[in-house]
C-alpha cells in the first residue's frame, strides 16, 4: 500500500499527475488571491514567461492502468475564465480523480488538486491540494510570494524557495513551456517544485523523437525520461518515460512507469481546446 501511495506522488510531480477530488473554499477564488498576491514591491518584477503550450478553456482526460487493471481515471482543466488581482492574471487549474473499479475496493483515491498560475510569469500564487489515498489524507494549501522568495506553507511556518520555483501541478504546465528547439539527445532539463514542504528539483531527460498510437490518434513525440530515484520503487532510474506531443501544444499522451513489483501506465482518452494544431498523422 506505501508503493502505491509514493506512485502516486511521483507520477504527479512529473507532468504526468496521477490521481487528483474536492474540497470548498469558506472564501471564493477571487477573494483568497486578493489576500495573497502583493502589489508590486519596488525595485521587484516578476519574470515575463511566454506560454504557448495551453490556453484557458483546455480539458486533459486520462486512464491510469496499474498492471492489467484499469486503475483509475483523471481530468485536467485549465478553467475559462482568468482571475485579475493586483493587475496580475492568473489560470485556474483544477485536477481531479479517481481509482475505479477492483484498485477501487481494496485502495480508494479520491483527490483534487489546484493551483492558480501567474499568466505572464508562468509562477503559481496559490497551491491547494485535498487527498485521500486508501484513508491517507492530506490537506495542503501553500501560498507563494515571488517577489520575497518564500512559500507559506501554513502554521506561521515559511520555506525559503529559489526563483521560479513551481508547486506539483504548475511544474507539469511549466514543463509543457520547455524549449526544445536546439534541444539534444541526453540533455537534463530541471524544474525546482515545492513538495510536501522540500525543495524537489525535478530532472527530465530529453530521450529523442518517436511516433506512438494512443486512443485520440497516432502522433509525432518527443519522449522524455525523468530521473527518478532508484532502489525504493525503481530498479532504475530511467524506468519511467513519458511521451508528449511534437507540436506547441506539448499534450503528454502516455506516461509508462516499470516498478519494482508491476507496472504503471497513464494514456490520454481526450483532448479539449488545445492552444495549437497538433502532431497528429492524418
Amino acid at each position: 500500500m506505501k508503493t502505491l501511495k509514493h506512485i502516486a506522488i511521483i507520477i504527479a510531480s512529473i507532468t504526468v499527475t496521477v490521481a487528483l477530488c474536492s474540497a470548498g473554499y469558506y472564501l471564493s477564488a477571487e477573494e483568497k488571491l486578493e489576500q495573497i498576491i502583493p502589489e508590486k514591491m519596488d525595485s521587484k518584477e516578476l519574470p515575463v514567461s511566454v506560454n504557448e503550450a495551453f490556453k484557458q478553456g483546455e480539458i486533459l482526460s486520462y486512464r491510469l492502468h496499474y498492471g492489467l487493471m484499469d486503475a483509475g481515471v483523471i481530468l485536467m482543466e485549465v478553467k475559462p475564465e482568468v482571475i485579475e488581482v493586483a493587475g496580475r492574471k492568473v489560470y485556474h487549474v483544477v485536477g481531479n480523480g479517481y481509482t475505479k473499479g477492483t484498485f477501487d475496493w481494496f485502495f480508494k483515491v479520491r483527490d483534487r488538486y489546484e493551483t492558480f498560475i501567474d499568466k505572464d510569469a508562468m509562477l503559481p500564487w496559490m497551491f491547494v491540494r485535498r487527498c485521500d489515498e486508501g484513508g491517507y489524507i492530506i490537506n495542503q494549501d501553500y501560498t507563494f510570494n515571488h517577489y520575497t522568495n518564500k512559500v507559506d506553507i501554513g502554521g506561521g511556518e515559511k520555506v525559503d524557495i529559489p526563483k521560479g520555483t513551481q508547486d506539483m501541478i504548475s511544474a507539469f504546465y511549466s514543463a509543457r513551456n520547455l524549449d526544445l528547439t536546439n534541444a539534444k539527445e541526453g540533455d537534463v532539463f530541471t524544474i525546482n517544485s515545492i513538495v510536501d514542504k522540500e525543495i524537489w528539483p525535478l530532472k527530465i531527460r530529453y530521450v529523442g523523437k518517436e511516433t506512438i498510437t494512443c486512443d485520440i490518434g497516432k502522433f509525432n513525440c518527443v519522449k522524455f525520461r525523468p530521473i527518478v530515484q532508484k532502489g525504493r520503487i525503481f530498479k532504475r532510474e530511467d524506468d519511467l518515460n513519458v511521451w508528449l506531443t511534437d507540436d506547441k501544444n506539448h499534450v503528454p499522451l502516455r506516461a509508462q512507469a516499470k516498478l519494482l513489483v508491476g507496472s504503471i501506465k497513464l494514456d490520454i482518452v481526450s483532448a479539449k481546446n488545445l492552444a495549437n494544431p497538433t502532431s497528429q498523422i492524418k
